[in-house]
Parts: C-alpha cells; structure tokens; sequence
C-alpha cells in the first residue's frame, strides 16, 4: 500500500471516504466494500482520509484515538487497500461539498466508486452527505454505495462507544466491535527495574499520549515479538505499592520467557481487564496478588 501526505492524481479508482479511528467493523465493511468493487472491475482501491481528526481543527483539542497513526495505516492495508491519502484537513476546511466533491475527488481521483458510512458527511458546515453522494452519482458517473450501520449484539458499532468501553476497561466488548483485538506496540524500555526485585521480570513500552487511557489496573493479554506470541499479564499505572511517583507506566510480564528483548518491538493485545490497581499493605501481599493473577490467564 502506498501512502501519500498530499493529493496526487491517480484516475480511476475505487474510494472509500472516512476518518476511520479504530477501523472498527463498521469501517471494516467500507473498505472492503471499495476494495471489492477495484478488484471486480480491474480498478486500484484508495481510502481518502485525514492526518488528524477534524475535531483537532474545529475544537483545538484533539480526542484520544483508538489506534495510533502508525497502526491506523496497518489496519488499513491488512485489508487490501491500494493507496492511502492522509490528508491536512485545515487545507480543504473551507471547502463547501459541491468544491469538495469537484475539486478534489473527481478532479483528482475520477472514481468509478464511491464508498462511505451511513452518517457520512463533509464539507463546510457539514454541507455534504450520503444523500448528496448518491444525487451527483450520475453527473459525475460513479456508483455510490451507502453502507448501513454493522452492529454487535444490537448495539451500533461506533468510535465513541469503542471508546467509552476502553475508558470503562470493557475490553471484551471493545473487541468485539474492533473485530480484533485492542492492541498498544512499542519499543520494549528500561524502566526502574522494580519487577526483577519482586520475581516478575517485566516488558516496559510507553504508552502512546495520544491513544484513548484504559483505566490504571492489570489486563490479560498477548504479547507479540516477531513471530513469537506468549501469554502475558499487563500492569498499566503508577505502581503504588513499589512506587511513590506518579508517573504512568505500562509493564507486562511474559509468562514462561526469560529473555532480554530491550530494543526490540513488541505488541501487546488486550484480552481482559483482571482488577483495578490498588495499592497493597506490603510487597509480599502484592507478589501473591501478581501471582493469583496469573493463574486467571493460564
């Protein structure tokens, strides 16, 4: 997949419009829409979107994300995308629907297709929907597809119900609407070297700033390195009962591996949520806390 930061003109493809946080399973059925319809038709498949969500121009405070940018782009080809534009959304913030539509997509793109979520909508002032879409199909010759709303267990699938359920530490639920499962990568740091001490040698990667906070407590989860994947058991908050800073962190402890992987990148699925973080009486009482942990995951 190729990724580009600016228009550039590539004609005659299948697109599919969205910010895609998350690129949760509502997103998922956009983009294999527009991906099935380039290959059914011999046309390349391109997602149109943004470097940051709109909310950053409009509000001057960006939201938390679901996915960092980085893994935003891996879901992204994961489901065969062609191209990728990331878009500066203030550059194209004034644009009314009708400029958007002309100026941009058809003269940049003269898409076959057009595929977006129901509750699409663009342009200034939010001028632009999937109504409008569907109007102009015919002047400028593509097929819109609407894609209704996906649901889970009745529930519409959004980003901000993702969201909320990471916030509460409803993992299981998160997941389901991911359609995988709710993952943070990085490069493995030196931390304080506070687990060694207590016989649970620990991963440490920093949380991403920009990523929506789970709640301070102890996750089951699966850890990734390279080809390898091993049972692992995830702290993410302050340490309170090893630590008196306040500094964040998050450690994971591999079940049966003991091997040094600082510098090397791992990621880190998120199964469950086990408790909250608390601080315990003494370091003894923690070590049996960890320890009945772990025996939740095996």
């Amino acid at each position: 997949m190729e990724i580009f930061k600016e228009l550039t003109k590539i004609p005659e493809l299948s697109i599919a419009l969205g910010f895609f946080d998350g690129v949760h399973l509502g997103h998922q059925a956009v983009i294999k829409n527009s991906v099935q319809f380039a290959e059914e038709n011999g046309l390349k498949s391109a997602v149109i979107t943004f470097q940051d969500h709109p909310h950053c121009y409009f509000y001057g405070v960006c939201p938390k994300y679901i996915l960092t940018r980085k893994m935003r782009e891996k879901r992204i080809e994961e489901l065969g995308v062609d191209y990728l534009f990331e878009l500066d959304f203030e550059s194209i913030s004034g644009l009314t629907a009708d400029e958007y539509l002309k100026d941009i997509l058809i003269k940049y793109f003269t898409p076959h297709a057009i595929t977006t979520g129901w509750n699409h909508n663009f342009g200034y002032k939010k001028s632009g929907d999937v109504k409008y879409l569907a109007q102009n199909s015919t002047k400028f010759d593509y097929k819109y597809f609407e894609i209704p709303p996906q649901k889970v267990n009745g529930k519409v699938i959004s980003s901000t119900e993702i969201r909320n359920c990471l916030a509460g530490g409803k993992i299981e639920n998160a997941n389901q609407m991911l359609g995988y499962k709710y993952s943070i990568s990085g490069e493995v740091v030196h931390g304080k070297q506070l687990g060694r001490t207590i016989g649970f040698r620990t991963a440490n990667i920093v949380y991403p700033p920009e990523l929506i906070d789970l709640p301070f407590g102890v996750y089951s989860t699966i850890v990734k390195l390279g080809n390898e994947i091993f049972n692992g058991i995830t702290n993410f908050g302050i340490r309170p009962t090893v630590s008196d800073t306040k500094q964040r962190s998050l450690e994971t402890h591999i079940i049966n591996f003991d091997r040094d992987i600082y510098g090397q990148n791992i990621e880190i699925d998120f199964l469950k949520m086990l408790r909250h973080e608390k601080k315990f009486a003494s370091v003894e009482e923690l070590k049996k806390q960890i320890a009945n942990d772990i025996l939740q995951i095996k």
